[in-house]
């Protein structure tokens, strides 16, 4: 298999789940990239990260560039393949001196992806730090079946549903510390989270969800955008595609796709699959 990762660093990432740091962009290109998501909050008028989930590069052409980028997908490609789709993307965004937090959870448990080998890049457009509430993880823990998640609704929570797994040992997180323009790259299994920004810097990052080609949807019939390779599958739809910054077309189904996430009629996959 192609790719930048060395044969020890794919072998701890299927052991430990997650791998960090590693370099997108330079500093000064992540501090234009979060110039714009504040710019953005100018023009809409609200927190863009209230609905810029599950797809936020159809918001913008500049950030389907950069879930092209060519170091993260070479990375990416070491672990999953050459034919890769990119499946959502999440901003996450924390003021300075914000108490909101995301809790302990799997992303897996809700994504509805067979088999389960997408991976997350959490690309940071500031400093991520502990202070400032960056990105942890449990070394592990993608090993077995999904967890439960306690659906809280916390407003204080970044994640939709305030989704939480209980009884989580924070004393074994490792905390995934980033310069601004480096990336992580976790699995989708991996139990993570954050806890708030202490600092008096805001800390801002895009996360990507990339899978391989041939994975199908467990949930119906989606969307996703090729970044790489082939799809000789064709599993999956066509992401609408952005004609400028904050595209109307897109906005509105960024929007109503967050709005299907939030539905407290789906299911968590642990909630129906078998363990």
């Amino acid at each position: 298999m192609a790719g930048s990762l060395t044969a020890a660093e794919v072998a701890r990432f299927q052991s430990e789940g997650h791998l960090s740091p590693y370099r997108a962009m330079s500093a000064e290109a992540a501090a234009g990239c979060a110039a714009k998501i504040a710019e953005y909050e100018t023009i809409l008028g609200e927190d863009p990260q209230r609905y810029f989930k599950i797809k936020a590069h159809i918001a913008a052409p500049w950030m389907i560039e950069l879930a092209k980028n060519k170091a993260i997908l070479d990375a990416v490609e070491s672990l999953i393949g050459p034919d890769i789709l990119l499946f959502g993307s999440s901003l996450f965004a924390k003021r300075a001196n914000d108490t909101r937090f995301v809790s302990w959870h799997q992303d897996s448990a809700y994504y509805g992806l067979d088999p389960h080998d997408e991976v997350t890049v959490w690309v940071a457009f500031t400093p991520s730090t502990k202070q400032n509430g960056c990105l942890r993880v449990l070394p592990g823990s993608h090993i077995g079946p999904d967890r439960t998640h306690e659906e809280t609704y916390d407003p204080q929570n970044l994640l939709a549903r305030g989704q939480s797994i209980q009884g989580v040992e924070d004393d074994r997180a490792v905390y995934m510390e980033l310069e601004a323009g480096e990336f992580s790259i976790h699995h989708e299994r991996t139990v993570h989270g954050s806890l708030a920004n202490m600092s008096g810097e805001p800390r801002i990052g895009l996360a990507f969800f990339y899978m391989p080609a041939a994975t199908r949807s467990t949930i119906g019939r989606r969307s996703a955008l090729p970044v790489r390779g082939e799809d000789r599958h064709g599993h999956w739809d066509m992401d609408p595609l952005p004609k400028r910054d904050l595209d109307p077309d897109t906005i509105a189904v960024l929007k109503a796709v967050w709005a299907q996430y939030q539905d407290r009629s789906v299911s968590q996959a642990a909630a129906v699959a078998p363990h």
